[in-house]
């Protein structure tokens, strides 16, 4: 019987497959990745996988796209094309100069004061689900992954250093307290107690029944002011 190759023991992907294996890997990458990686990523040979990426940076190049592959410092990945550089940049100014809504206000105070804080318990303290409002801050690179809760599994979030900078300070530390904000606990108290109170009945409120009306005359000067006001000099 014979012994496994060393080919046999290769990932059983056609060769036709292997540039939309690089293409997929490379879409998802955040940073450049040498050939080394790339090879063990889609399970080819380091040639094979060299060659596939000059041949996908070539094709790139002949079709005209508006993206290129690179090679650049020992790594392959993914750039806009210079002649595109004001149409990105236009966009991306864009998007960084909007206003944030309330809501996403709102929910960068949670993340900023509770941080590192799962979706779901900032959807818990705000009442609302912030699926989206999430993304938003992600996208604009206010929050980032931080991790993992240890007993849920739930992906865990922070501000980042680009949220520091937008708000001109150093470190968290130097964020304002949030104690004068919060209303004094004697008040609170005295406004739970009046939630609390049971409300008055309507007999409670009516009073002893009104006297006869003795009806007195247009010139007596008795009467009742229209709006039942009372007068302040």
């Amino acid at each position: 019987m014979n012994e496994p190759s060393e080919n046999d023991e290769q990932l059983a992907v056609p060769v036709t497959e292997l540039r939309p294996s690089l293409e997929a890997v490379l879409m998802v990458a955040d940073q450049p990745l040498d050939v080394a990686s790339l090879a063990t990523a889609v399970g080819y040979p380091v040639d094979a996988v060299t060659e596939a990426l000059l041949a996908l940076a070539a094709e790139y190049d002949e079709q005209g796209r508006g993206f290129e592959l690179r090679n650049v410092a020992g790594g392959w990945r993914y750039y806009t094309r210079e002649e595109y550089a004001a149409v990105v940049e236009g966009f991306v100014l864009e998007g960084q100069q909007a206003r944030l809504t309330q809501a996403a206000l709102e929910t960068l105070a949670v993340v900023a004061y509770k941080q590192p804080i799962s979706r779901a318990r900032v959807s818990a303290i705000r009442g609302v689900n912030v699926d989206g409002v999430m993304r938003t801050l992600l996208t604009r690179g206010l929050v980032e992954e931080a991790g993992q809760d240890a007993e849920t599994g739930a992906n865990l979030y922070r501000t980042t250093r680009y949220f520091l900078e937008r708000i001109g300070v150093t470190s968290l530390d130097e964020l304002p307290e949030l104690a004068p904000y919060l209303p004094d606990m004697d008040d609170l108290e005295d406004e739970l107690a009046e939630i609390a109170a049971p409300a008055p009945s309507p007999e409670a409120d009516a009073g002893p029944a009104p006297a006869p009306d003795h009806h007195p005359s247009p010139h007596s000067g008795q009467g009742t002011e229209p709006d039942g006001g009372t007068e302040i000099s």
